[in-house]
């Protein structure tokens, strides 16, 4: 990606203003907004707080409210709690990390100051690098430079912003999985598999994208027919599918195993600070060495699916209760997209769908010749792996968090929000004519239009296409209202 181009470096300079915008935007919130009193986890404090530790706290609190205190409390003292291991340790072993390279520090702040430091920029600079890995996926797979430049910017001012900034696994998980994706596109398929299982130790749903490498391999094996020796492929694809779901299952199977030995083995019991073994007491929590849990008898003792069950409540339809409308209509805006674009893409090509994109006519592959962008053959599997996503997501999960679920997970929702206002907006559709103006470094003298597309929306709001009007009001409504409550212990997506 080097040197970088304008629009590369357009896609950087808006990425890391609204980082910026974020931080400042949640100390302020943070600071004049009292917090809410939830009902979250909250462990005590075993270190004393200096003024410097308040400061800390006062400015980039805001960043530690609801799970982002389970993946502080994780990097600071281990896996303790069985419930913990709903949180996988990529994240928190990148805490450590940033920690490590803060030792400087380390005489004048908390230990928890230090990790509330090394969110605020591994988070700020895994976002910035995921939408770079975006814009680059996006020139990849859509062929459309415009439409992967107004997709990037669109990350910038994602629905799950505040995600990609508080102290959650998001930002890291985006950036791993679009490079995963970007590899593949090269046809690196071994990077691509390592990025892809690096992605399953920060988040389980990363166990999805598997779904990438065997239809890469697929696609690879069916190409071929004809060609080469057909056995010899087909003992060529088994072995390349076994490989993949492998590499990509074995993070998640390691951790698995790791929390069996620490609840199912005797002897396996550890030191732990008795206020933690007091919080254990009052909230009900398990610890290791205490009597055995249900799971570790299981015929696949699978501690991950057990705390989603019996911690989360997480299963088939069991969010369908009338209380939990609100939360619908909190993830309604981010599923109607993901269908709109499912039914746009079948509906344009419905050949390409029945064969899973693995083979095409060549009446399918004439008319495929037209539709660069969204509309690109090569985006089949990205909408199918949103489609699962959001199926799963909407019947066995909590349905608000699928905002920020589908937000770090897949490229759909920005490829097909940059595909409506390219498509929709007449001033967008004008620079067409004129693409150097696209990404002019700098405004004339004397005129004040702002430096990239998504601020030349919002200068021109007023004439604006309703469609283009209804995309920047979600986005920006959630990525500003996120800021205002999830700081503030409020509820949110």
């Amino acid at each position: 990606m080097w040197p970088l181009d304008p629009s590369q470096k357009e896609v950087l300079r808006f990425a890391v203003s609204c980082r910026i915008l974020t931080l400042t935007l949640q100390a302020v919130f943070n600071i004049i907004i009292p917090d809410h009193h939830a009902d979250a986890f909250s462990p005590p404090r075993l270190a004393p707080s200096g003024s410097v530790d308040q400061l800390v706290e006062g400015l980039l609190g805001g960043l530690s409210r609801w799970d982002a205190e389970h993946f502080l409390f994780i990097a600071e003292h281990g896996y303790l709690y069985e419930h913990s291991f709903a949180f996988f340790p990529g994240f928190p072993l990148a805490l450590l990390v940033g920690t490590e390279l803060l030792r400087p520090l380390q005489g004048l702040l908390s230990q928890r100051s230090c990790l509330l430091v090394s969110v605020a920029l591994l988070n700020f600079l895994f976002s910035v690098l995921a939408a770079a890995a975006l814009h680059d996926l996006g020139c990849l797979v859509l062929h459309c430079p415009r439409q992967a430049f107004y997709a990037a910017l669109l990350f910038c001012l994602s629905p799950a912003n505040v995600f990609l900034a508080a102290g959650y696994s998001e930002a890291l998980f985006a950036f791993l999985t679009f490079s995963a994706m970007g590899q593949l596109e090269r046809a690196r398929g071994c990077a691509s598999g390592l990025l892809f299982a690096l992605a399953t130790g920060v988040r389980s749903n990363g166990l999805v994208a598997v779904g990438f490498l065997l239809h890469y391999q697929c696609r690879h094996f069916f190409s071929s027919l004809g060609v080469l020796n057909p056995w010899k492929q087909l003992i060529k694809l088994l072995a390349s599918l076994c490989l993949a779901v492998l590499t990509v299952s074995l993070p998640f199977a390691l951790f698995q195993y790791y929390a069996y030995t620490q609840f199912c083995f005797r002897g396996s019991a550890r030191s732990i600070p008795e206020p933690l073994v007091q919080l254990a007491v009052d909230k009900g929590y398990r610890i290791a060495g205490e009597n055995e849990p249900p799971w570790c008898s299981w015929d696949l003792p699978l501690i991950y699916s057990y705390i989603q069950d019996v911690y989360w409540n997480v299963g088939l339809l069991r969010y369908y209760e009338l209380k939990q409308l609100p939360n619908f209509l909190l993830a309604t805006p981010v599923a109607v997209l993901v269908v709109w674009a499912a039914w746009t893409y079948v509906t344009t090509h419905p050949w390409l769908c029945l064969t899973l994109g693995l083979q095409r006519n060549k009446e399918s592959e004439s008319r495929d010749k037209p539709h660069p962008g969204f509309l690109s053959p090569k985006v089949f599997v990205y909408l199918v792996h949103a489609s699962v996503l959001l199926l799963f997501g909407g019947l066995c999960m909590h349905v608000q968090v699928l905002t920020r679920f589908l937000g770090s997970s897949t490229p759909i929702m920005y490829w097909f929000s940059a595909h409506l206002l390219q498509n929709q907006e007449p001033l967008l559709r004008s620079l067409d004519t004129a693409p150097q103006k696209l990404l002019e470094g700098s405004s004339p003298p004397g005129q004040k239009a702002p430096r990239n597309c998504m601020l030349e929306l919002l200068y021109n709001w007023k004439t604006c296409s309703p469609v283009t009007k209804c995309i920047l009001v979600y986005f920006l409504t959630y990525w500003l209202l996120g800021l205002l409550l999830h700081c503030n212990f409020l509820p949110w997506t």
